[in-house]
């Protein structure tokens, strides 16, 4: 397991997080494609995320990204989503034209977390600290 440290952090988040084009349309082969993966790149660079794999399908977008906690998953996607969007109609006119000068994303996304520790190794490690008279699921130790 990789931690990644800030200034007074240490932290290992990593997101698996999914979109994809509106209406489902297939734009995203060849050149196309290619500047989007760089634009998705920057972006991370930008932002002090890290892409640990990535894949641009021709309608959709598969990302595993580990970034900072001082960003929010849901900024992180609306910087991907709205820059790589506003530049891939810039450059390609097919694609505004295609979509009216809106955006080539559909409105929502997939995303999860993704870890080396399962929820039960947490709760058995809290559980094994100091016990209280009363067990409960959120406990106060003494130490």
């Amino acid at each position: 397991m990789e931690y990644r440290r800030g200034a007074h952090t240490v932290f290992n988040l990593e997101y698996h997080i999914v979109w994809s084009t509106k209406y489902r349309y297939k734009i995203m082969r060849g050149e196309v494609g290619i500047r989007l993966r760089d634009l998705l790149r920057q972006t991370c660079m930008s932002k002090d995320a890290k892409i640990l794999q990535g894949s641009v399908s021709s309608d959709h977008v598969h990302m595993l990204v580990s970034c900072p906690p001082t960003i929010a998953p849901a900024k992180l996607v609306q910087a991907l989503k709205g820059r790589s969007s506003r530049m891939l109609q810039q450059e390609f006119p097919h694609l505004k034209k295609r979509y009216w000068g809106r955006h080539i994303w559909g409105r929502g996304y997939f995303i999860c977390t993704v870890g080396q520790v399962t929820e039960d190794m947490i709760k058995q490690y809290i559980s094994d600290q100091e016990e209280e008279e009363a067990p409960e699921s959120f406990k106060v130790t003494s130490e």
